[in-house]
């Protein structure tokens, strides 16, 4: 009986060891945790800080709150999402006779985040149409065989609309232009 408990005795420590061990391990994985969840929220806090143009200036100042809340305003407008407005039918131009190339076709999408400006964007399609005939018609088909030159004109063809759109109706929420297809011939 005496080896018995003698032996009950050793596997109780040994239980006792194991368990020890197994907490203090468990200890450690749950502190290296929490250390890495705060310097996860610590530089999250950071970065987030940094990319919204936010700056530690030690107070906070009554003039500047005012700009804070616009610029907030200004990226709450910039994460809407992008409207697309077809300038449909395609447009078509001709080129004059000192080119192998003739004519120009494009199909473009003007983009815009204010869901009320669509609707603007398509009551001035007449207008818009006819300053981009004009842009198009005056171009290039050599410079236009280029990357670069359709780069331009995409560039002088959002001028042009919001030119438009700043004439008709004082805003100008058009955020980009996206040809979909440009063909030369």
């Amino acid at each position: 009986m005496a080896l018995e408990d003698n032996l009950d005795l050793d596997s109780d420590a040994e239980t006792a060891v194991s368990e020890g061990k197994s907490k203090s391990k468990l200890l450690i994985i749950i502190g290296v945790a929490i250390v890495f969840l705060g310097i996860s929220a610590t530089a999250t806090l950071f970065l987030t800080g940094m990319l919204s143009g936010e700056s530690d200036s030690g107070g906070v100042a009554e003039e500047a709150a005012p700009a804070k809340a616009s610029e907030k305003d200004k990226t709450a407008k910039l994460k809407a999402p992008l409207n697309y407005v077809p300038m449909d039918p395609p447009f078509v131009v001709n080129f004059s006779g000192d080119s192998d190339i003739r004519f120009l076709q494009i199909t473009l999408e003007v983009g815009t985040r204010d869901p009320d400006m669509v609707e603007r964007i398509k009551e001035q399609r007449p207008l818009i149409r006819n300053s981009l005939v004009m842009l198009f018609s005056n171009q290039d088909p050599v410079v236009l065989n280029t990357r670069e030159g359709k780069e331009q004109l995409r560039s002088e063809a959002l001028a042009e609309i919001r030119k438009v759109m700043k004439q008709e109706t004082g805003s100008v929420a058009v955020e980009n232009v996206f040809f979909t297809s440009f063909v030369m011939q």
